[in-house]
C-alpha cells in the first residue's frame, strides 16, 4: 500500500512539475518521420512552429521512461540495435555539443575527443556518457566527424541500464533532410538551437514521443497540451 502511494506521488510530480514539454508524434508505429512541438507552462503555451523531424529507420518501439503507458502487447519493445526510436515519456537531462564554452539553462557536456556513450550491454557503463578509458568494447564517440552531434539533448531512456533495452538516445542534428536515425530524433541545426536555448532544467523538461494512436492516453495525462493539433487529430 505504501509503495503504491509513493508511485502515485511520483506520477503526480512528473505530471505537474514539468513546465516544458517536447511532443513528438508520428502517424504510426512504423513511420520514420514525425512532427515535433514545444509547450511551456501548465497552460500549454506553444513555443515555436511545428517542426518536421526524422526518427528511427524502423519506426518506434516501447522504451523505458518515466511512466508506464498502457500499450498493445503486439507492439515491439525497444532493444539495442533495432533502429527504433523509443515510445514513452522521458526526462531531458543534458545538452551536449562540440563547442567548449557555451551557456545554457541546462547542464552541458562538452564533446571532447574522449567523450563516449557506451552501448555495450555487458559493460557497467552501459547507456552512460563517460570519458573513454581505452578498454571499452562498444561505444560511440560524442565528437563525430560530421555535424550530427554538433548540438544535442540527452534523453533519459532506460536510466536503470537494463541489459539490451537500448542506449544513447538523443535529440540531435539530422544527417540530411530525409535521413532516418538509428533510434534518435533528428532535426535541423537551427531548430535544435532554438530548443536548446529554450530548455531550462528548473522547468523539468520532458520528451513525450508516441505514435498517433496513443494520443488519447497522453491527453488524459497531460491535459495542458490539449490544443496540440498533433494530438487532437485522433479525437475527430
Amino acid at each position: 500500500m505504501i509503495k503504491t502511494f509513493l508511485i502515485l506521488i511520483n506520477l503526480v510530480n512528473i505530471l505537474y512539475s514539468s513546465q516544458q514539454i517536447i511532443l513528438v508524434v508520428s502517424n504510426n508505429i512504423d513511420s520514420s518521420v514525425a512532427k515535433l512541438e514545444c509547450y511551456e507552462d501548465n497552460g500549454g503555451k506553444k513555443i515555436f512552429k511545428t517542426m518536421d523531424v526524422n526518427i528511427g529507420k524502423n519506426g518506434l518501439a516501447w522504451g523505458l521512461g518515466e511512466i508506464n503507458l498502457p500499450q498493445n502487447n503486439s507492439e515491439p519493445l525497444k532493444y539495442e540495435g533495432d533502429k527504433k526510436a523509443p515510445i514513452g515519456v522521458f526526462k531531458l537531462t543534458h545538452i551536449f555539443g562540440y563547442e567548449k564554452k557555451i551557456k545554457f539553462k541546462m547542464p552541458y557536456l562538452y564533446a571532447n575527443k574522449d567523450l563516449i556513450c557506451v552501448d555495450d550491454s555487458n559493460s557497467k557503463f552501459y547507456n552512460k556518457i563517460v570519458q573513454r578509458k581505452g578498454n571499452e568494447k562498444s561505444f560511440e564517440f560524442m565528437k563525430r566527424d560530421d555535424h550530427q552531434y554538433e548540438l544535442g539533448i540527452v534523453v533519459e531512456h532506460n536510466k536503470q541500464a537494463q541489459k539490451g533495452r537500448g542506449s544513447c538516445i538523443f535529440l540531435h542534428v539530422k544527417k540530411s533532410e530525409n535521413s532516418s536515425t538509428a533510434g534518435c530524433t533528428a532535426m535541423s541545426l537551427d531548430e535544435i538551437k532554438k530548443i536548446t536555448n529554450w530548455l531550462d532544467k528548473d522547468k523539468n523538461p520532458i520528451l513525450i514521443q508516441i505514435p498517433l494512436s496513443y494520443s488519447k492516453e497522453i491527453l488524459k495525462l497531460y491535459p495542458q497540451i490539449k490544443n496540440s493539433g498533433l494530438l487532437t487529430k485522433i479525437m475527430q
